[in-house]
């Protein structure tokens, strides 16, 4: 297998990633603790860069400890003297997947997810001058927990785990009284804003003051201006109360399902859109989980849309908000999975709907008690955490079949805990009654789709391979749906795929097509981008005729 470093990093130096973490509740002051920590395992102590994990070659870790095997991470911190007579927090973004949190040898918090953020009120265990840090961490890839597409033995569409702390670790100063968290939800003209934590406070926003009642304030919006990917205008604002003030922001954007000319149809803002968008694994060659920089993010979402995409299929994993925050301010529409957890059977899950054989009843699926209420309960996680970000216009609850359970009861609890977006509850195969979309994996047959009772979506398709030898992780085994020996052939196939199959689909109810993928991941050679971002396999003139012309075809039909 090649080392491959990404441009970024190759130079990194320094503490990575010292951005402000949340940017929709920032605060002025806060203490970033990513940078070299101490890490014990196994009777070893080594040095390790957080936020990336030790299977990463940016984490400094030589040899990683084994999957499942208990890592101890510790580091000192000395508060700022004018934080004093504050409470303090601890953030992490994310560890995998087991955590137990230590300040000066107390145990303060054990938290079991490994994508989702948590906080610990650490004020009580500290100390004048230096404090101790201590993170008990363990990735038994139990399949309770939601696990991705994490594997011991990697290889094809499976990949190197990730374990440990993979998400930015800091600290931040708050008032005894302080926000804890913000719910927005918007319509095409007003805003509606919950602060946690607050009984009384305001919220500016475009130079007037709204009182908060009850923690909450429903905004008019005057002469509206809506978000969408040609035009991600964001509202920012403020909300203050309880000695405590952060800043956010919000988008004005409505999506619905409406029936035009006869066909059932996705509509943002009141109108049919064609949502044309890409696969995205979120992994990099260098720091797997993490990218080098937080810069990673833009350069993808920038890169995509030269290319004329609008969409982006966050698969089976959450990001860092930054991720989000990037999709939100440069206009790129988000369709967000669940992580998986349970287990993957190949002849059940891959085998038998590769020849076409994709109902199945899922009541008995996945039957474990305990995964199932891992599972909702992150889902229900999720939508509070994510749920305020304007670029997330779909969730995906169930992947391929892969932990799947009571679809319906799971599409009745998301639709009760967001009743605004659109939800794609079986991606792929085993539909059951309830979903917003007909959702469709097709790789290996033409691109044939019925319409029906709902928008079709082609949720995965393509995943064409080109390899190019110097920027590959294996060159011994490529994975990939269609090879492709150079540019020239690639480019001639997947303009082939667009214009012969999915363009004329669109008069026939398709609304949206996701592409397999952004970039090579790992043995996959069917990214737009090589693993390490170092080659574009395509360039901006070669695809982006397509997008007008999937929205001039939907707009005709």
């Amino acid at each position: 297998m090649q080392r491959l470093l990404t441009a970024a990093g190759r130079a990194l130096s320094g503490v990575p990633w010292q951005r402000y973490p949340r940017p929709q509740l920032v605060r002025e002051d806060w203490l970033c603790l990513n940078g070299d920590w101490e890490l014990r395992s196994g009777g070893t102590a080594r040095t390790i860069r957080v936020p990336f994990c030790p299977e990463s070659l940016l984490s400094g870790v030589e040899t990683p400890p084994e999957i499942g095997s208990e890592m101890v991470y510790c580091r000192r911190f000395s508060l700022p003297e004018s934080w004093r007579g504050r409470r303090v927090l601890l953030h992490f973004g994310a560890v995998m997947s087991t955590a137990v949190v230590l300040v000066n040898g107390a145990e303060l918090c054990r938290h079991e997810n490994g994508y989702l953020p948590f906080t610990v009120d650490v004020t009580e265990a500290l100390r004048e001058g230096e404090n101790e840090l201590t993170v008990a961490v363990s990735n038994p890839l139990d399949h309770k927990q939601p696990w991705g597409k994490q594997r011991v033995d990697r290889g094809g569409m499976w990949y190197t785990p990730c374990s440990g702390i993979w998400q930015t670790v800091w600290l931040e100063p708050v008032p005894q009284t302080y926000i804890q968290s913000l719910a927005i939800r918007t319509g095409a003209d007003w805003v509606e804003i919950r602060a946690e934590g607050l009984s009384e406070g305001a919220v500016r926003l475009e130079g007037r003051d709204y009182p908060l009642r009850d923690g909450a304030a429903r905004i008019p919006i005057d002469k509206p201006r809506l978000w969408s990917p040609e035009d991600p205008y964001l509202y920012p604002f403020t909300v203050s109360g309880g000695g405590d003030r952060v800043e956010s922001y919000f988008a004005l954007r409505t999506l619905e399902v409406k029936t035009v000319e006869g066909l059932p149809r996705l509509c943002l803002n009141g109108r049919p859109y064609f949502f044309h968008g890409l696969l995205d694994q979120g992994y990099w060659s260098d720091g797997l989980y993490t990218p080098a920089d937080p810069e990673g993010y833009e350069r993808d979402i920038r890169a995509m849309k030269a290319l004329g995409f609008n969409t982006l299929r966050k698969h089976i994993k959450l990001e860092p908000e930054q991720f989000y925050y990037d999709c939100d301010r440069l206009g790129m529409i988000v369709f967000q999975d669940m992580v998986n957890n349970g287990d993957y059977n190949f002849f059940r899950d891959t085998g038998l709907p590769t020849l076409g054989l994709t109902r199945l009843p899922d009541r008995l699926l996945n039957r474990d008690p305990e995964a199932r209420d891992c599972f909702l309960w992150a889902m229900e996680q999720t939508v509070r955490a994510l749920g305020n970000h304007p670029c997330i216009c779909l969730w995906t609850i169930f992947n391929e079949g892969w932990g799947q359970f009571c679809a319906d009861a799971a599409y009745d609890r998301l639709r009760a805990l967001d009743p605004d977006r659109f939800i794609d509850a079986a991606s792929g195969w085993f539909r059951q009654k309830k979903s917003d979309v007909e959702s469709l994996h097709i790789y290996f047959r033409p691109l044939r789709m019925k319409a029906g009772s709902r928008p079709l979506l082609l949720s995965e398709f393509g995943g064409y391979s080109y390899k190019l030898p110097g920027h590959s992780f294996n060159l011994d085994k490529t994975y990939g749906y269609r090879k492709c020996p150079d540019r020239e052939s690639f480019l001639r196939d997947l303009r082939a795929l667009y214009e012969q199959q999915l363009l004329p689909l669109v008069p026939k109810g398709l609304c949206g097509a996701i592409y397999t993928q952004v970039s090579d991941v790992e043995d996959e050679t069917n990214g737009l981008l090589t693993f390490d971002r170092e080659a574009a396999k395509l360039r901006p003139e070669d695809l982006a005729d397509l997008a007008p012309r999937l929205q001039a075809a939907l707009a005709e039909s």
